[in-house]
């Protein structure tokens, strides 16, 4: 997990391009969801973190955006349910 307020512009794109960034999150919500995704973009620079895979995500105890990852959320919902 990287915060976004550590890394600079430039080593951010990097990263992305390089795919050592695919998700993002909010750190406060403890939700992650996909780079595009339209909630996620409105997340404070503070608060934003990246992730590089869904189980990094998930070992932080996060859970998957309910916008842009609609199955994995329904997946979790249901899971949690159980528990």
């Amino acid at each position: 997990m990287e915060k976004h307020i550590d890394l600079s512009g430039f080593v951010l794109r990097s990263k992305i391009r390089k795919g050592e960034i695919r998700f993002g999150g909010n750190r406060k919500l403890k939700i992650y969801g996909k780079l595009h995704c339209a909630s996620g973009k409105r997340i404070k620079r503070e608060n934003r973190v990246f992730f590089v895979s869904e189980t990094e995500a998930l070992e932080h105890n996060y859970r998957p955006c309910g916008h842009c990852m609609k199955e994995e959320y329904d997946f979790w919902k249901k899971k949690k349910s159980l528990n």
